[in-house]
Formats: C-alpha cells, sequence, structure tokens
C-alpha cells in the first residue's frame, strides 16, 4: 500500500486544490460574471460533452490499464498502443460524419425552447475528443504508475484557466462568447500537454500491425465502452434532461447544489488514479489476497474520509448559500442525495477497478443498461413533478440500485465484500455527526461560522477516528505527522 498511500496523498492534495478553486469558480464567479443564461449554457455543455466523451473514447482509457500489464514484448506493447490510439480516431471520424449530416436536425432541437445552445453545439464535438484523448494520455500515464502530473492537469489546470477566463470577462477584455471557445482551446490545449508527458514516459514506437490478441482488446473496448457510457449517463444525464423541461437557467442552479455535494468525492478520483493499475496487475498476476486487502482498505479508508466531507458539506451548506447571490437558491434535498450517492460510490473502495479487469465485466454492462433505462424513466417522471429535485432522486436512486448490483457481483464471483464492523462503526459517527451540528450555528458572519463549525467537526471527527482505530493506515498517516 506505500505507493498508494504516497501517490493518493499528493492527488488528493491536487484534487482538494483543484475543487477548491472550483467551488470559487462555481458559487462565485460564475454567478457573479455571467448571467443565468449563460452560466446555464456552460454547464449544459459541459455535461453533453461529458456524456459523449465515452463514446468517441471507446472504452480504450480502460482497455489500455487492464491489458497494458500482460504484455512482455515492447513489440508487443506498441502494437497494442498504436491500436488504442488509432481506435478513438475511427469513432470520432464516425461521430463528425453522423453529427454533419444531422447538424440542421440538431439545431432545430433547440428551436423552440432554449436556443442560447444553438451557436455552440459544435463546441460539444471538439470537448468530447479533447476529453477523451486527454483520459487516453491519462491511462497511459497511470500504468506508468505515473498519475500526480496528470491528476494536476486534470483537476487543477482547467479550474484555474476558467478562473482567469472568467476575470477577463469580469474586466470586459473578452465577451461571453469569447470566454467558451477560449474554454474550448483550453481542453485542446491540456490534451496537447498530457500527450507529450505520456510520449515521454514510454519509447513509443507507431506499429500498424494489430496484437496478437486483438480481439480480445476490441471485445473488452467495446463492452467498457458501453459499460463506461452507463455510467456517465448516471451521472450527466439529470443535467441533460433539465434542459428539456426547465428553463436553462435551472441547469446552473441545479448544477450548483450537485458540484457542492460531488465534493464528497475528491478521495476515491485521487486514490483511484493509482488502485486502479494496481488492481489490474493483482487480478493479471492472481494475487486474489492482495486484492482482498486492498478492496477493504480502500473502501474503509475512503467512506471514512468522504463521510467527514459529507458532514461538512450538509452541516454547512445553508451558512454557504448566505454567500451566493440570492438567485441560485438552495434546494436541499439535492445536496442530500447527490451527496450521499456520493458517499456510497466511496464506500465501494476499487470495486470498479476489480469488475472492469475481471472477466465479468459483462454483467455490469447488462446491469447498467438497466440502470440508464431506469434513470431516464425516473427523471421522466420526476422533473416535471418535483423540479430539479426530481432529477437528485432520479439519480440517488439509480445510483443506489447500480452499486448495490456492483458489491453482489464482486461478492458472488470473487467471494469477497468491503464490509466489516468498522464500516458501521463509521456509518454510526457519520449520522451522530450530521444530527448534532446540522441544527445550530454560531449566529456569526457565514464564513466565520463555517470556519468555526468546520475546526469542531474536523477535530472531533478525526480524533474520535483515531481513538476507535477505525483506519490502521490513517492511524499510521497522523502517527508519522504527529512525531515530526
Amino acid at each position: 500500500m506505500g505507493i498508494v498511500v504516497n501517490q493518493s496523498i499528493k492527488n488528493v492534495i491536487i484534487t482538494c486544490l483543484g475543487f477548491g478553486i472550483g467551488a470559487i469558480n462555481t458559487l462565485f464567479l460564475f454567478t457573479k460574471f455571467l448571467e443565468e443564461e449563460y452560466y446555464g449554457l456552460v454547464s449544459y455543455l459541459f455535461s453533453v460533452s461529458n456524456l459523449i466523451w465515452p463514446l468517441m473514447a471507446f472504452g480504450v482509457h480502460n482497455t489500455l490499464v487492464k491489458f497494458y500489464s500482460s504484455y512482455i514484448n515492447k513489440g508487443e506493447q506498441n502494437k497494442f498502443l498504436t491500436m488504442m490510439l488509432i481506435l478513438p480516431m475511427c469513432i470520432a471520424l464516425l461521430v463528425g460524419f453522423i453529427g454533419s449530416a444531422l447538424y440542421e436536425y440538431i439545431l432545430n432541437y433547440f428551436s423552440d425552447d432554449n436556443t442560447i445552445v444553438q451557436p455552440y453545439v459544435w463546441t460539444i464535438y471538439i470537448l468530447a475528443i479533447a476529453l477523451s484523448y486527454f483520459e487516453i494520455f491519462f491511462a497511459w500515464a497511470k500504468v506508468k504508475l505515473k498519475s500526480v502530473f496528470g491528476n494536476i492537469l486534470k483537476e487543477l489546470f482547467i479550474r484555474v484557466c476558467i478562473m482567469i477566463l472568467l476575470f477577463l470577462v469580469s474586466l470586459g477584455m473578452i465577451t461571453v462568447q469569447q470566454f467558451i471557445y477560449a474554454i474550448v482551446i483550453v481542453y485542446i490545449l491540456r490534451l496537447l500537454i498530457m500527450a507529450i508527458y505520456a510520449f515521454g514516459l514510454h519509447e513509443f514506437k507507431f506499429s500498424f500491425s494489430l496484437p496478437e490478441n486483438y480481439i480480445s482488446v476490441f471485445k473488452y473496448s467495446l463492452l467498457i465502452l458501453l459499460a463506461g457510457s452507463v455510467a456517465t449517463l448516471l451521472i450527466d444525464l439529470d443535467k441533460t434532461m433539465i434542459e428539456r423541461y426547465l428553463p436553462i437557467e435551472k441547469v446552473a442552479k441545479y448544477g450548483i447544489c450537485a458540484y457542492i455535494a460531488s465534493v464528497i468525492i475528491i478521495p476515491s478520483r485521487a486514490m483511484h488514479q493509482i488502485t486502479y493499475p494496481l488492481t489490474a496487475k493483482l487480478i493479471n498476476e492472481k494475487g486474489f489476497k492482495q486484492l482482498r486487502e486492498l478492496y477493504k482498505k480502500s473502501s474503509l479508508n475512503l467512506f471514512t474520509i468522504s463521510g467527514l466531507l459529507f458532514v461538512l458539506i450538509i452541516c454547512n451548506v445553508n451558512q454557504l448559500f448566505e454567500l451566493i447571490p440570492q438567485e441560485y437558491e438552495l434546494f436541499i434535498w439535492v445536496v442530500l442525495l447527490i451527496g450521499g450517492a456520493k458517499l456510497f460510490d466511496n464506500l465501494l473502495g476499487n470495486n470498479n477497478s476489480i469488475l472492469f479487469n475481471s472477466d465479468y465485466y459483462r454483467l455490469i454492462l447488462y446491469i447498467g443498461i438497466g440502470m440508464a433505462i431506469l434513470a431516464f424513466i425516473l427523471n421522466w417522471i420526476c422533473i416535471p413533478i418535483f423540479g430539479v429535485t426530481g432529477a437528485a432522486i432520479a439519480t440517488f436512486t439509480a445510483v443506489f440500485c447500480y452499486n448495490l448490483s456492483k458489491i453482489w457481483i464482486v461478492q458472488k464471483k470473487f467471494r469477497m465484500h468491503p464490509f466489516s464492523k468498522k464500516t458501521l462503526i463509521t456509518l454510526i459517527l457519520i449520522i451522530v455527526f450530521l444530527f448534532g451540528f446540522y441544527f445550530w450555528d454560531f449566529g456569526f458572519h457565514p464564513i466565520v461560522n463555517i470556519g468555526f463549525k468546520s475546526i469542531l467537526i474536523g477535530v472531533g471527527y478525526v480524533l474520535l477516528v483515531y481513538l476507535l482505530r477505525i483506519s490502521s493506515d490513517i492511524n499510521k498517516l497522523i502517527n508519522r505527522y504527529l512525531k515530526k
């Protein structure tokens, strides 16, 4: 676990900084410098491109991690990597051709409501390509167990650039329209930097012949494409469907609440950068004893850390919204439900890595398609009735069912689960802190109130986690800093 802890700590710091800057952008700069409809437009463009890029990537970012460690011969590695670069390009060209043929129809889709989207439809395609190839080159770095630089680009680079661009908008140096085009350029630039870094990690030469197991590689990519698209669909379908039933500014209001809740995913995003390739390696080498240990430890550590974030967010969210312009109202159930879904994601540990790198990934595809259909139906029913809260209900329900299915499959096929008595203790701890701190405030200025309350929660929570010895890894980390 040494390399996991080392790079995970760095990735947690980077991801926290990235989410901090993202929070400033999302809660204060976007709301201050952009009109509601343009903020909604930007949120919508990001959401749709996030739905499309897994299709463009053709599952290659997962395939690369699964198969790379199985190649010993450098020639076969080059054949494999060449195939990984060409497949997404073919898909992107096909999608581009279809999009060009149906472009007028796509524009007419926005002709009745939210016509503001029409001039920017083409940016979705460019963003999707940039996102897909960035993830491919990021996976290229991960298989070399070099995830920190890619994480800087993923979590920090984009958000810092967006912050700079928002200030340029506020100073009148660029228009809102130019701001949107500049974001596209930033995503392309990030891709180029990641590509240069990835090529520097491997003495790569293009080899235009197929690896020996190309059929297995292609089948896996196809199935992971569908499974990955399902997972992305569960995350971003809600914002896309809100645009169809409600004014586009509602996308921005929902997006703010969802972003606040999404901070809970920081620990898993950081740890998965390194546990994913390690899981693939353990499965390829049949190291199931180590895999079981990694599964339990990753679940407990992530649940413990994300539990603290969940408590901090829920207990401070009312005060936080006092700092945001009044037109962006708080939807507390959106924060609770999306936050609960993210907390459950953390509880799974490296479950996704186990499934996507095993022979049972097909089961996830079939279940995932069912969950995507469920999410669509629930959004279709709930949004007209409950508004943006209906989207959160749909997302939480679909994610909850999907995660339960994944836990059951790993238990059934690998005879392992992530739970222990300490999981229950952590859950009780989270509930006690939620009810203990949600219903009272100091009565000071919101920023001061959030600061004092967060210190009390943080110190009390960490102290109890340490005294109860919930996580040996967390205790070792605390002891190391206490000695220093």
